[in-house]
This record gives C-alpha cells, sequence and structure tokens, in this order.
C-alpha cells in the first residue's frame, strides 16, 4: 500500500505545480493584455554592468555622483515596480537626488540555476563588491518584500560592506506567534516541500494571500476603491496591478529553504557567501 502511495501522492503533487506553473504563464499574458493599453512598465535607461547564473546588476543614471544605493528587487517578480513610470518611479527620484542607482535583478528560475540563500548572499556580495569598485563608496542597500529579506541576511552576514540597509515590507519575523503571517504560512507550506524544481511564483502569491488576506487581497481591493474618483491615482493602481502579475518562477531550493530554515528551523546564521 505505502509503496504506491507515495508515486502517486508525488504525481499530484507535480499536477498541482504544473498547474501553478501554467498559471504563471496566464497571469503574465492577463499583464501583458493590461499593458497593450497603454499601462505597461516605462523603465528609464540602464545597463547591465555585471551578471552570473541567475542573477544580473543594473546600472542607472550619472556616473559622477558620489553616493550608490543598491536595490535588491524580490525575485517572485520582476523589479520595475522601483521603475513603474516617470512620474512614479523610485529609481528616477533617487538619480534626481543625486544617487547611483544600482539593482539586483534575479533571472527567472530553471533547472540549471536553482539558487539558495547562500547563492543569493553571494550574488549580493559580488554585486556590492562590483559597485563598490565603479562607485568608490560603500553602497546603501535597500530591498523591498522577499529581496529585503533576502538583504537583511546579507547585512547580518557582512555589515562592514554596506553604508545602510533600508527594508521596506520584508519578511523578518521567523519566530513561532512573532506574526500571523509567518504562523499561517507555516501551517499551509507542507513540511516536505521539493528543492529541485523552480517554484511556480503565483503558487507562492496564493499562498501569501492565504496567509495575510489583510495584506494581499483587502489592501488592494480598498486601494482600487479609493483611486477610482482620481484619473492620475486610478493609473498608478493599474500599472500596480499589471506588475503583481508579472510573476516569474522561484528556485526550488530557495523557497525551500526560506520556508525551513528561516521560518521552521531558525538557524543562527545563514552559510557565509
Amino acid at each position: 500500500m505505502d509503496s504506491q502511495t507515495i508515486p502517486i501522492e508525488a504525481a499530484l503533487d507535480a499536477c498541482r505545480r504544473a498547474q501553478f506553473g501554467m498559471t504563471d504563464i496566464v497571469r503574465r499574458v492577463q499583464g501583458d493584455i493590461v499593458g497593450a493599453f497603454g499601462l505597461g512598465p516605462d523603465e528609464c535607461p540602464h545597463r547591465i554592468m555585471a551578471s552570473g547564473p541567475h542573477w544580473r546588476l543594473r546600472e542607472y543614471g550619472d556616473h559622477d555622483a558620489s553616493r550608490a544605493l543598491l536595490i535588491v528587487a524580490a525575485p517572485i517578480k520582476r523589479p520595475y515596480i522601483w521603475d513603474l513610470a516617470p512620474s512614479v518611479s523610485a529609481i528616477r527620484h533617487c538619480l534626481r537626488h543625486g544617487l547611483r542607482v544600482y539593482l539586483v535583478e534575479w533571472m527567472p528560475a530553471s533547472r540549471k540555476s536553482n539558487a539558495g540563500l547562500a547563492e543569493c548572499a553571494r550574488a549580493i556580495s559580488d554585486c556590492i563588491a562590483t559597485v563598490a569598485e565603479a562607485a568608490h563608496c560603500k553602497p546603501v542597500l535597500i530591498g523591498h518584500s522577499l529581496g529585503g529579506t533576502l538583504a537583511a541576511i546579507y547585512g547580518a552576514l557582512a555589515p562592514e560592506s554596506v553604508r545602510g540597509l533600508v527594508l521596506l515590507g520584508a519578511p523578518l519575523c521567523f519566530q513561532p506567534a512573532t506574526s500571523p503571517f509567518r504562523d499561517a504560512l507555516v501551517s499551509l507550506v507542507p513540511p516536505d516541500l521539493p528543492d529541485a524544481d523552480p517554484f511556480p511564483g503565483s503558487l507562492l502569491s496564493h499562498l501569501s494571500a492565504l496567509a495575510s488576506p489583510s495584506t494581499f487581497i483587502w489592501a488592494r481591493l480598498m486601494d482600487a476603491a479609493l483611486s477610482v474618483a482620481d484619473h492620475h491615482a486610478m493609473e498608478i493602481h493599474a500599472r500596480v496591478e499589471r506588475w503583481a502579475l508579472d510573476e516569474v518562477p522561484l528556485p526550488g531550493k530557495l523557497v525551500h529553504q526560506i520556508v525551513e530554515w528561516l521560518y521552521r528551523e531558525m538557524p543562527a546564521s545563514v552559510p557565509p557567501p
């Protein structure tokens, strides 16, 4: 009985993951439709300064600025939430205030680039070294969402290499009962999560919405309702929603280690870069 049950459960799990993989594609197509109405990303020019198996380092703006900022984007979606349009762009705002801006862009996961926490920390380390050499200064490290979690881990490992650390909406409550989101996420994700295959971004989004509906569902609906009477606000909301549909697969190894190492086991440290 057991010998038959395990393959069936594995097959069902593979089918569910394949279904969510197709959901990634469907959601990106929906995003493309929204973008066809002129609500797609309108990013400012940049160049690729360095790259690795699962990441690229973008460089923006004035090379003569004396201060540097390195953004760690969230790997679950494309990084243009930082640069939606000329009127709504954190990157353009920083450039106008005399900063040299760099961004770590995570590439969609594949079987050939199954990165974990150590590989992500090493990528950030490589990017910081490249930025420091080019800008002749330590950068301020800033991260959003899961990108903020990765930035915080690196900052804890090598605080002397950065000028400062800024985190926006980064999940950092790992101990039981410290966060309803943490407790709900641990209860929803099975303990035997596989780490070999890419993990669909839409599946992680669904899990996050179930773990914290007030953040991922009701807040978005409330923002839409409050934006209806303001054309500019509604355009921004639509651009953000278009970005939210642009999901990409994450490395299965990364998702497995985040859930097991950070939320379940809470180790004292992450393997150094």
